[in-house]
């Protein structure tokens, strides 16, 4: 009876009892409250999706801030009570829907098309530009081209007057050339005519000295009876044929002033020439029988004995022919 007396006392058995899931009605609530606005959100977008092509961004040039999100209050606990019936719990009140978007502004617009137009504008330019300068370009690279054509041309020119004065000049040479060899080959004709003339001219004289030399044999061997020799002569001429003791004097005294030898020699060397003269004395030919040693003196002599053309005759009257001199460069 004391027990059942002490738990009709107990405040705890007199409160009402405790509510559960209220943070789990809050967390529905945010959730219910988030999606609603997120249709009305897209419900907006949708609809806005008809506007024209030109997007322009929309700006309040007044900020404002939104007002706030109704909050359930917090559940007050009651007083400790009799037990009551469970109330009824409302649900929240849904917020105000979002404010219409204000009218897109003009001005902003209308630079929009301005700016495209100045772009338009730039971008027409530009290839106005582009096209100007590939026309230029292509113009420059015509008149470079245009000026190597010009370059090859006249080098192809040159080369064609140099390679005509080339031939003019070879042909030059060898027309010179041909000419020149007609005249050696006239004048060695002309040389051979006079050496055959010379040849003919002295063939005739040693006929003419033969002849003569037959003449006197055909006087000698007529006159044998009126030989002129000494008592012992064993000849058979009608006089002596050599020359006398003088006669070499003579001849040296005829031939040595047409030496002409400057040199100085070593020794006194002896070149000894065979010469054979016409009757009357005339030089009909000359050969060198001994050299000197000394080609210049050699040279010398004979070039004298050319010089010199005609013998001296001897004390009888006579020219000994063949006759051998010997000429010393000291003598």
């Amino acid at each position: 009876m004391a027990t059942l007396t002490h738990a009709a006392l107990d405040p705890s058995s007199l409160a009402p009892p405790q509510q559960g899931g209220l943070l789990r009605a809050v967390g529905l609530a945010l959730v219910a409250h988030a999606l609603l606005i997120a249709a009305l959100t897209w419900g907006v977008n949708w609809k806005s999706q008809d506007t024209p092509a030109v997007e322009a961004e929309i700006w309040s040039s007044v900020r404002q801030q939104a007002a706030p999100r109704a909050v359930e209050p917090p559940a007050v606990q009651p007083e400790p009570e009799p037990p009551k019936p469970e109330p009824k719990v409302e649900p929240p009140t849904p917020p105000a829907p979002p404010k219409a978007a204000p009218p897109p502004d003009t001005s902003v617009r209308d630079a929009q098309i301005a700016l495209e137009r100045e772009k338009q504008e730039r971008e027409r330019k530009e290839r106005e530009r582009e096209l100007v300068e590939r026309r230029e370009q292509q113009k420059k690279a015509a008149a470079e081209k245009q000026r190597q054509e010009d370059l090859a041309e006249a080098k192809r020119e040159a080369q064609q007057k140099a390679e005509a004065q080339k031939k003019l000049e070879a042909q030059k040479k060898a027309e010179a050339q041909k000419k020149a060899e007609a005249e050696e080959r006239k004048a060695a004709e002309a040389a051979e005519a006079k050496r055959k003339q010379q040849q003919a001219a002295a063939k005739a004289a040693e006929e003419k000295a033969a002849e003569a030399r037959r003449q006197e044999n055909i006087r000698r061997i007529q006159g044998m009876a009126g030989a002129s020799g000494s008592p012992s002569a064993t000849g058979s001429a009608l006089q002596s044929s050599g020359p006398s003791a003088t006669y070499g004097g003579k001849v040296a005294a005829r031939v040595r002033p047409n030496i002409v030898f400057p040199d100085n020699v070593p020794g006194n060397p002896a070149a000894e020439v065979e010469v054979r003269t016409a009757p009357d004395g005339t030089i009909v030919g000359r050969r060198l029988t001994k050299s000197s040693g000394i080609k210049a003196w050699d040279d010398a002599v004979l070039r004298a004995i050319d010089k010199t053309e005609t013998m001296p005759r001897d004390t009888d009257g006579r020219v000994p022919s063949p006759m051998t001199i010997s000429f010393r460069p000291k003598d």
